[in-house]
């Protein structure tokens, strides 16, 4: 009892030491599971919400629509549990300008629900549901009407309006028609899209560099009054993959299973047999054109032939007259007058030669007659000649029909394809991140301070340990008294740390989340396993430390552990050795310089420990200005063009005539972008993966004319990379780097997340979904997307070859075709706001899909939820820098009360004492905030492999401002760390701190 109630009066007498090293677990639980309960929280009740509205796994579009025939084949995939036809249609209407919306049909199967946040879901024709974002922005209600006029070519499936259905089995005999939506509306709603969670009323709205909306607003309307046989999306539902967490890889895997399906025989077949579809329904337009025409022509033949005959008939009887009144006159001349009279009564027999020319004599005679065989025979020029002008027409039509219809593509996406939900998922992955790397510097300052107040702690009680060994406690039990201490400080540390870390933190994430998305049912959770873990990471450090400073001090046997411990043998520093320095030095700043440099467990631990939350601070602050100039690098840096204009193929001629002809451009380059994706050779199957997954990035190829690869270098900065340590990265020359016919250019982003290098090999999709294995000539400096260059050579050589990978989607050589090149990048003249309003304006062109200013693109780049974290972070590294402060510096004073009384002794003001001590500690101070800035720049290297994010690379940056915000703010620390040690220094009494120990 006598040994507990001794070990009761010695914890609460080191109280410091127990709140030092309770505080500092405390930040350290805090940090590991804070940042990591945030995130799991967003993404558990986000998950739900997916769940909750069967936000469609897999989503199949097609550039000529989808027939039925196209769903009862998705259905028969192994995997697929739901499938869903979709009709939509594009739609304009007037609100302080022309604006576009997206009619969407809500479908009856489950999948892609909108989520009711007011009003009613509509249930009939001409009532639709809207987004917050369209109510905030027109003013109107719920009960408002609105009317809207249907785009002239609002979807892909407007040239298949008249084909035959696709179902394989003549269901639909009729043509297909594309989808058609009431036009007079009345908004009975307002609901959350699941596949766009931004939050039009938070402070930030989805960074633009991930903006994938063609529309400004999506509306949403039930299938009673929507016409039309033809869909322009069918979206699935895997089996299996509701019960997974739609952001782990196990997700991924299992929808990769179907897609995979899907691309290997369904694809293919189904595009052929789309196509097959088209071309059999033109064959049967022009057929039946043709024997239209043929009706029309042998009815305007009968009447030709008709009023023919009956011309001939007139002029046959004119003939038959004069042919008898001739032969009447002949008679009368004659001598029988019998025979006179018998030759009156017959019509006389005239050869054919005769007639004709009779015929012919009266024709001419008569203007009548001539006017009306010229008429006659006008109108059978006519019609022979508009039969053969219609026949070489049609024949024509037969000849183009092959190549005016164009290869059938089908594109199935997975969620990572939606714009909200990839950039929800990134954002909080790269928090993650953070949450996963910042705890181990934490850690790491926690057992240095532990180690130093243990070992002290342990050093003071050096005699009663003597005392206790020497009276037969055993050393486990003596050491249980300092054990137990730091497990007890620990396990209440840890313990606030896991309120803080699993309610303060994420509910400050979550608020600056809200502010970004809107995720309904959002609650916070704890994580017992992960909690207890992260507690006792923390015990396991701090104890490990304790043990050390115990054994240190338990090796000697008791008698050795009853003295006073030897001081210091005296020893010179190397700064006596220079003499024209030390000679200079007063008295008392050469007893400063030996108290730093003697004991050099005191100067490592406060060094190390002050420059590991400097390095911290730095570290906040260079991610902060890291994400703050990616905007100003990739889009006023690296890419040189201000304008990219993105078409259609068949409108590509169309938009470069548009653009050219509107004077802006003071010069461009066509080029050809598509959608792919880039695989790392050898990483998998050998099927394209998904962004997100391992081994596989979402790409934007970029195919370049062969005449004019020289001219690359002047729209964007192509300058090599290579990889260096600890997440840096060395830049080559501008203008080093040309684009060739060897391989394929690949941005930084890309090549950083997949560990791509000059030379190595990979798979690249393109916009067809053909595969090609290509060798990496360079990587280029690239901040902000995933551009991959290629020429227009080695593209036909990638993915028309026969040795192209994957040959069954390959073109074939009779559809082989030169490439269309659908986008231009140009250099535009007048201010940044000019080109920003131009690029919306091109946006409203029918021509144009997508027009994107780098002016407008480099100021609306932003990354908040980062800016939030980093602010927290920094907060958190100051508390960590408070704490360690204070407790070196009160370790410090606890060392040397005798030393301190001893100066009062000499007559020393408690001024001069405050002095003496604390400028010891603002060297060392200054030495760690010294070795911590450069040492934060170094960590923040290292987050660059740690921020692994698709299609952004965090090229380090960090601004002077940041260093001496870092260096100040430590300063500042320490000074108040003296108000509390000064009272201290204050309280020492001479008398009793000189009392000899024996």
């Amino acid at each position: 009892m006598a040994f507990v109630k001794d070990m009761l009066r010695m914890w609460a007498h080191s109280w410091k030491r127990f709140i030092s090293i309770a505080m500092i677990t405390l930040l350290g639980v805090a940090v590991l599971t804070g940042i990591y309960a945030g995130c799991r929280d967003a993404f558990r009740s986000t998950d739900r919400f997916f769940d909750a509205q069967g936000l469609h796994d897999v989503q199949v579009l097609s550039t000529a629509g989808l027939s039925n025939g196209d769903i009862a084949a998705l259905r028969k995939v192994n995997g697929v549990a739901k499938v869903q036809a979709e009709r939509s249609q594009e739609v304009t209407f007037d609100l302080d300008g022309r604006k576009s919306a997206t009619m969407q049909e809500i479908g009856t199967d489950g999948i892609d629900q909108p989520y009711l946040q007011e009003g009613r879901m509509p249930k009939k024709a001409g009532e639709i549901a809207v987004t917050r974002k369209f109510i905030r922005d027109s003013g109107k209600r719920i009960g408002s009407r609105l009317t809207v006029t249907p785009e002239s070519a609002s979807s892909d499936t407007s040239d298949t309006n008249d084909t035959n259905g696709a179902d394989g089995t003549n269901e639909t005999n009729g043509t297909d028609e594309a989808p058609s939506f009431p036009t007079k509306l009345t908004i009975v709603g307002v609901v959350l899209d699941p596949q766009n969670l931004s939050n039009p009323d938070g402070y930030s709205a989805m960074t633009s560099f991930r903006s994938t909306a063609t529309t400004d607003y999506t509306f949403f309307a039930p299938s009673d009054g929507v016409t039309g046989t033809l869909y322009t999306s069918a979206t699935l539902l895997v089996k299996g993959a509701a019960a997974e967490s739609t952001f782990d890889e196990s997700y991924e895997n299992t929808v990769k299973q179907v897609t995979d399906r899907i691309d290997g025989t369904v694809k293919t077949d189904r595009q052929k047999a789309r196509r097959q579809e088209l071309l059999d329904a033109g064959n049967k337009k022009i057929a039946d054109a043709r024997a239209e025409a043929d009706k029309k022509f042998a009815d305007a033949q009968s009447q030709i032939d008709a009023n023919r005959q009956q011309f001939n008939q007139q002029v046959d009887q004119i003939v038959s007259m004069q042919a008898g009144a001739a032969a009447a006159g002949a008679a009368a001349n004659g001598a029988n007058a019998g025979a006179a009279a018998a030759a009156g009564a017959t019509t006389p027999q005239l050869d054919e030669t005769t007639r004709e020319t009779m015929r012919e004599t009266i024709i001419a005679a008569s203007p009548e007659l001539t006017q009306a065989k010229q008429q006659l025979d006008q109108a059978q020029s006519q019609l022979n000649e508009q039969k053969a002008s219609t026949e070489q027409t049609l024949k024509t039509k037969e000849n183009e029909l092959k190549t005016s219809i164009p290869q059938v593509r089908w594109y199935v996406q997975d969620r990572q394809s939606l714009g909200g939900f990839s950039a929800l998922k990134s954002d909080l992955d790269s928090i993650q991140s953070l949450g996963n790397a910042f705890p181990i510097v934490f850690l790491l300052v926690a057992v240095m301070m532990s180690l130093t107040a243990m070992a002290r702690m342990v050093e003071e009680d050096r005699s009663l340990i003597g005392t206790y060994v020497g009276l037969g406690y055993g050393r486990l039990a003596v050491a249980s008294r300092y054990l137990l201490f730091a497990l007890l400080a620990c396990l209440i540390g840890g313990g606030l740390g896991l309120i803080a870390g699993f309610l303060g933190i994420p509910a400050f994430l979550l608020v600056v989340l809200q502010g970004m998305y809107v995720m309904p049912g959002l609650r916070l959770e704890y994580d017992w396993l992960y909690g207890s873990l992260g507690i006792a990471l923390f015990v396991v450090g701090v104890l490990a430390a304790t043990i050390y400073a115990c054994v240190q001090e338990m090796r000697q046997t008791p008698a050795s552990l009853l003295r006073p411990k030897a001081p210091r043998a005296g020893s010179r520093i190397l700064l006596e050795r220079i003499r024209p320095v030390w000679n200079r030095m007063g008295f008392l700043s050469k007893v400063t310089a030996r108290n730093i440099f003697r004991f050099k467990s005191r100067l490592i631990m406060t060094v190390g420990g002050v420059a590991g939350c400097t390095a911290l601070i730095v570290c906040g602050l260079a991610i902060n200005d890291t994400v703050a100039d990616l905007g100003i690098k990739q889009y006023r840096d690296i890419y040189q063009y201000d304008l990219m204009v993105v078409s259609d193929d068949s409108d590509a001629s169309a938009m470069r005539t548009k653009v050219v002809s509107d004077g802006r451009v003071t010069s461009s380059l066509d080029v050809r972008i598509e959608s792919g994706d880039l695989t790392v050779a050898g990483s998998g199957d050998g099927d394209s993966g998904k962004a997100g997954s391992s081994g596989s990035e979402s790409i934007q190829l970029v195919a370049v004319p062969e005449k004019h690869l020289s001219d690359l270098g002047e729209m964007v900065t192509l300058q090599p990379v290579s990889s260096g340590i600890l997440g840096t990265s060395g830049v080559g020359k501008t203008g080093s780097l040309k684009l060739d016919d060897d391989g394929v250019i690949v941005a930084q982003s890309a090549a950083s997340a997949l560990g791509v290098k000059a030379g190595s090999k990979v798979r690249l999709t393109n916009g067809d979904g053909v595969q090609a294995t290509a060798k990496v000539s360079a990587v280029n400096r690239n901040l902000i997307g995933s551009d991959v260059y290629v020429s227009e050579t080695y593209y036909a050589k990638l993915f028309d070859s026969k040795d192209a990978k994957n040959t069954k989607n390959s073109k074939s050589s009779e559809d082989s075709e030169a490439l269309t090149w659908n986008a231009m990048l140009a250099k535009l003249s007048g201010s940044d706001t000019s080109q920003t309003d131009y690029a919306e304006s091109l946006e409203e062109d029918s021509s144009v899909m997508k027009a994107v200013s780098c002016a407008h693109m480099a100021d609306s780049f932003k990354f908040d939820l980062m800016g939030a974290v980093v602010a927290l972070i920094v907060a958190l590294a100051g508390g960590l820098a408070l704490v360690v402060l204070f407790t070196l510096a009160n370790t410090n004073v606890s060392e040397r009360v005798r030393e301190m009384a001893t100066l009062k002794v000499l007559g020393f003001f408690d001024r001069e004492v405050h002095h003496y001590v604390n400028r010891e500690m603002m060297i060392l101070t200054v030495m760690g905030v010294i070795l911590g800035l450069p040492l934060g720049r170094l960590v923040g290297g290292m987050l660059t492999m740690a921020l692994n994010m698709p299609s952004l690379y965090f090229e380090v940056e960090v601004k002077p401002l940041s260093y001496v915000i870092a260096a100040v703010a430590t300063m500042a620390f320490a000074l108040l760390v003296q108000l509390f040690v000064n009272p201290v220094l204050d309280r020492i009494d001479p008398i009793s701190s000189l009392k000899s120990v024996e």
